[in-house]
């Protein structure tokens, strides 16, 4: 599938500094520990809506993860995927009387223009749910051959299951008890009450066909691939096992990322499928949650329509830390605004205070689980006293400009 357009990354002189993250996994923020290659693994979109903010907030903390991998002289090797056959896409396609292949289309090349305004760095492989049919069948067949997965008992659609219980360390990701697994599992796409299971909450590997749903033919019978095993199916072949970061918002934790990862262990018999679990927050609109159902998104491309400066998003959704949940408002966007504006400004004076001391505490605080926040002030500070009182330094500004690029990206 094809990805969308990257921006130069300048050089910042000085010294990078090594990312330190929160795990869901552990509970603790942890020194990531790359080698010369750092691997990472961000679950996508189904294309069945716009780039809410919900998805820019999250793809816009794993691209700063990348840039300040990137900064420290690693190759970063970033692998996406796009769910383009789910029932979400299947039952927007149905209300809107659309082709669904064509809304799968539709909203992902709006998606690839989104990220390329948001100067989100792009993955390495940009790659679709239907085009891995082949290896996520592979994987299938394996599982069901090392008795990790299993037919329903249901001799019309028999459908096949991972066993939760294949694993021995099912529930380590998340670290929820039984009774919140089971409340997201039926929130979030499972199907505790389908008859045939083993357990309530084994999740689907592989649909069989249905009258009216699309499938495709394989030695596992005709039908399509369940939500989990996709994302297991395309990390391990691009990245193998143990990997550095696997990402998403925190609504994936469970059951997504805890079924990707045991489905990966119990086929590759390795663990841990990821090294950093990695999970953003939530966004709402003025305080209430922001969710399709109630109607009250705020699109990425919407806001653009309206002239808003891409930066200025940026700038707005980092105002608050990425693990935290937080809300969208009107007076979010216009001090965004204002403190673009104001760094523009200083940072085309013919010269400042001097800048590198602000460069390291930019470093340091994006270093530090990624704080945006003291790293926005930081800048805030140099911008201050460069507009108050100016400065000496001719080389200032351009380094400035050049730092929050980088690392930011924000074009100044």
């Amino acid at each position: 599938m094809k990805t969308w357009s990257s921006v130069p990354l300048p050089y910042v002189p000085g010294t990078p500094r090594a990312l330190r993250l929160y795990d869901t996994a552990t509970g603790q923020v942890r020194p990531t520990t790359p080698g010369k290659t750092a691997r990472m693994y961000v679950c996508g979109i189904t294309p069945y809506d716009a780039t809410h903010l919900g998805h820019a907030a999250t793809y816009l903390a794993f691209d700063l993860v990348n840039r300040v991998w990137r900064d420290s002289g690693h190759t970063v090797h970033y692998v996406q995927n796009v769910t383009d056959i789910d029932d979400p896409l299947l039952e927007r396609a149905e209300r809107d009387q659309d082709d669904w292949v064509v809304l799968g289309l539709r909203e992902t090349a709006l998606f690839r223009e989104d990220m390329e305004a948001l100067r989100v760095l792009p993955p390495k492989q940009f790659v679709g749910a239907v085009e891995s049919i082949p290896e996520i069948v592979e994987v299938i067949s394996k599982l069901l051959a090392h008795g990790a997965a299993y037919r329903a008992d249901d001799p019309e659609y028999p459908d096949i299951y991972f066993d939760r219980s294949a694993t021995g360390r099912f529930g380590y990701e998340s670290n929820y008890d039984g009774e919140t697994m089971a409340k997201f599992f039926a929130e979030r796409g499972g199907d505790p009450d389908r008859p045939g299971k083993r357990d309530p909450l084994d999740a689907l590997l592989w649909r069989a066909a249905r009258r009216g749903e699309p499938s495709w033919e394989s030695e596992l019978g005709p039908g399509r691939p369940g939500w989990h095993i996709e994302c297991s199916a395309i990390a391990v072949n691009r990245l193998g096992m143990g990997f550095d970061v696997q990402g998403g918002g925190s609504d994936l934790i469970f059951p997504h990322h805890e079924y990707s990862a045991a489905h990966a262990e119990a086929l590759s018999g390795e663990h841990p499928f990821a090294r950093h679990y990695v999970h953003s927050g939530m966004i709402g609109l003025d305080g209430e949650k922001m969710s399709k159902s109630r109607g009250n998104l705020v699109f990425v491309s919407r806001l653009r329509a309206d002239g808003v400066d891409p930066n200025a998003i940026r700038l707005a959704l980092f105002a608050g830390h990425y693990r935290s949940d937080r809300s969208w408002t009107d007076d979010l966007l216009t001090t965004a605004q204002q403190r673009l504006a104001r760094w523009r400004e200083a940072a085309t004076l013919p010269a400042g205070p001097e800048a590198d001391d602000t460069v390291a505490r930019l470093r340091d605080h994006l270093a530090d689980d990624l704080d945006t926040v003291n790293a926005m002030r930081a800048i805030d500070a140099w911008a201050d006293e460069a507009l108050r009182q100016g400065g000496r330094d001719t080389g200032a500004p351009g380094l400035i400009r050049v730092a929050v690029d980088a690392l930011l990206g924000v074009e100044l």
